[in-house]
């Protein structure tokens, strides 16, 4: 879904920041912001492409693209901008290298998984969130996807059958340790 493809998914924006704000701001008790109980950034804009899975109007998870080219005002993408020093809540050191601005270069963003899907599915639902996050990658000319996953990302990597490169060193934001990685989008199975 994007900013042109809103109006055929009915409320469903309006849902999936309503679940991003229960994940990201009532459960990890992050310093994101809020309005009107959604939780959005400068990253939601008509650049970006949401990846929303739901059965019957329910959100199950969701994940924001949006291409490294990007620029919306002073900011362009998260990973580039706190390597900018325009972030406050992320270091300036996030990356090993230099944050790219390539085509073939998309940033991941915001990945959840709600907590009305039961354990017994929620690797189902987390693989078809990657593969709906390669998809729009590969349809967009991407190559990889950069993002900040949780510290333990390689056995996640491994439960989902995927492959990431450790791209930036550990750190710990509102108590969760993270690292930033890079997933070939054309190593995984659609």
């Amino acid at each position: 879904m994007n900013f042109r493809t809103i109006h055929e998914h009915g409320d469903l924006l309006v849902k999936y920041l309503e679940a991003r704000k229960t994940i990201f701001l009532d459960q990890l008790k992050w310093d994101v912001c809020e309005a009107d109980g959604m939780e959005f950034d400068q990253y939601d804009t008509p650049a970006c492409q949401w990846v929303v899975l739901h059965e019957f109007g329910e959100v199950l998870g969701g994940v924001r693209m949006l291409p490294t080219i990007a620029k919306c005002g002073i900011y362009s993408y998260m990973l580039r901008d706190a390597q900018n020093g325009l972030l406050e809540s992320l270091p300036t050191d996030v990356l090993f290298i230099e944050a790219p601005v390539e085509h073939d270069v998309w940033e991941a963003s915001r990945f959840f998984v709600t907590d009305i899907v039961p354990a017994s599915r929620r690797l189902e639902v987390e693989q078809l969130l990657f593969k709906g996050m390669t998809q729009v990658a590969i349809d967009n000319g991407a190559k990889y996807i950069l993002g900040i996953v949780p510290a333990i990302w390689s056995r996640w990597a491994r439960r989902l059958g995927v492959s990431a490169t450790p791209i930036g060193a550990k750190f710990t934001i509102d108590g969760t340790t993270s690292q930033s990685v890079l997933f070939n989008a054309q190593g995984f199975v659609i």
